[in-house]
C-alpha cells in the first residue's frame, strides 16, 4: 500500500479523540487519513485515580482506537513516530516505515521532567505514558514500599490521595505550593485531605537531583527511598525539538490561533505538545481544542477558510479525593464531598461514552 496520505494524525490525545468523535458521528472529510499511535488504546487521565483505588476497571478507563478510527473512516497505524521532516512532510516510524502527507496534525502529549540523577539507586516511574505507568505500578504493588511523588500539580495531588493507603508511607514534593494557580480554598481542601491520610507534604521544596537513593533539595537530603513517581511539569518529546518546527524556549511547538505551526502551516499541533498564548497544558483545554481542530483539518482538505481557537477564560477544576468524593473549583466557587464525586464520575463516564465507537 502507498505511503502517501492526505492527512496524518500523530498521537491519540484528547484533541484528536475529539476529532475522531466528531468525524465518527458525521460524514468525515474526504481523502486518505490515518491515525498513528503506539498504543491500541487512548487512556483517559481523569479516571486514573479511580482505577488505582479500584473504583474502575482498566477497560472503563481507555478507548479502543481501532473501532473508533473505523467509525471515523480513517486508517489506524499502530506505531510510534520517531522523527519528523516538516519541509518534506515526512513522518518516520519506529517500524522503519516513512509516511508522507499533505497535512499533518500532532497531538502527542508531553512527558514528566525528571531531575538530574547520579549513582542511580532509585526506581523512577513517570505517570506518562499511562499504559507503562499502570503496568509498572501493578508490579510495585506486589511488594509495597515507601513512596515519594515529585510534582505538586493536580496530577501529583490526585495520585497522592489515591495511593496513600496502598504504601507504608508516602511523601509529596512540590517546587512551589501545591496546586499553584488554583483557588486558595481548593488548595486548602487538598492539604486537609493529604494530612488526614498521613501524606508527608513538602512544599516549596524543589528537588534538584537524585543521588543514589536520596532526593536532594538545595544541597540537602530531603527524602530517602527507592521508588519515585514523576508528575513534574511537562517536557516536550526530544525529536520534536529537533524537527525544525518553530518552538518556544522549552521546546513546545509554537502555533497560531488556528492551531497551525507558525513556521510550517501545513502542520497542526494541539494539546500538551503545542504552545499557544493563554492556553495551559491540561486536558480541559485540549478537549476544547478538538472541535476547532476537526473543523480546520476538514477545511484544509477542502481548501476552505480556517477558524480560530479561543481558550476559555475560566476552567473547571475537579480533583478526586481518593475516597469516592471530589473537590471542585469554578470561578471562585468551591465545593467538595461525595456528591461532587458522583458528579465527576458522571462527567468522566459521559466523556468515555461519547468518545467510544458504538460497538465498544
Amino acid at each position: 500500500m502507498s505511503n502517501k496520505f492526505d492527512l496524518l494524525l500523530a498521537g491519540a490525545g484528547h484533541a484528536h479523540l475529539g476529532v475522531l468523535r466528531l468525524w465518527a458521528g458525521d460524514k468525515p472529510p474526504g481523502g486518505r487519513i490515518g491515525l498513528i499511535s503506539p498504543d491500541q488504546h487512548a487512556w483517559y487521565s481523569g479516571m486514573l485515580p479511580g482505577l488505582l483505588t479500584g473504583r474502575y476497571k482498566t477497560d472503563q478507563c481507555r478507548i479502543d482506537l481501532q473501532p473508533l478510527c473505523q467509525a471515523a473512516g480513517i486508517e489506524f497505524i499502530s506505531s510510534a513516530v520517531t522523527s519528523l521532516q516538516p519541509e518534506a512532510n515526512l513522518l518516520h516510524l519506529d517500524t522503519g516505515e516513512t509516511l508522507q502527507s499533505e497535512w499533518i496534525s500532532l497531538n502527542l502529549g508531553s512527558l514528566p521532567r525528571p531531575p538530574e540523577s547520579e549513582d542511580a539507586g532509585m526506581e523512577l516511574l513517570p505517570v506518562k505514558p499511562f499504559s507503562s505507568f499502570i503496568s509498572r505500578w501493578e508490579q510495585w504493588q506486589k511488594k509495597p514500599q515507601r513512596l515519594a511523588i515529585l510534582g505538586g500539580g493536580a496530577a501529583g495531588v490526585e495520585l497522592a490521595l489515591a495511593l496513600a493507603r496502598t504504601v507504608p508511607s508516602l511523601a509529596l514534593f512540590s517546587a512551589a505550593n501545591i496546586l499553584a494557580g488554583h483557588a486558595p480554598a481548593l488548595r486548602g481542601a487538598a492539604i486537609r485531605h493529604l494530612h488526614q491520610l498521613g501524606v508527608e507534604l513538602h512544599e516549596r521544596c524543589p528537588v534538584d537531583r537524585i543521588l543514589g537513593g536520596a532526593l536532594i533539595s538545595k544541597g540537602e537530603i530531603v527524602w530517602r527511598g527507592v521508588r519515585l513517581i514523576l508528575t513534574t511539569g511537562a517536557s516536550p518529546l526530544g525529536w520534536l525539538c529537533e524537527s525544525g518546527l518553530s518552538c518556544n524556549e522549552q521546546g513546545f511547538i509554537q502555533v497560531s490561533p488556528t492551531l497551525q505551526s507558525v513556521s510550517h502551516p501545513q502542520i497542526f499541533a494541539a494539546g500538551d505538545c503545542a504552545n499557544l498564548v493563554d492556553t495551559p497544558r491540561n486536558g480541559v483545554y485540549a478537549v476544547r481544542q478538538g472541535p476547532v481542530l476537526a473543523a480546520n483539518l476538514a477545511s484544509a482538505l477542502k481548501g476552505e477558510l480556517f477558524t480560530n481557537y479561543v481558550p476559555q477564560r475560566i476552567a473547571l477544576a475537579l480533583l478526586s479525593d481518593g475516597e469516592g468524593g471530589a473537590m471542585m473549583s469554578w470561578a471562585g466557587f468551591i465545593a467538595e464531598g461525595s456528591f461532587i464525586g458522583k458528579w465527576k464520575d458522571y462527567l468522566d463516564r459521559r466523556f468515555m461514552t461519547r468518545h467510544r465507537a458504538s460497538k465498544q
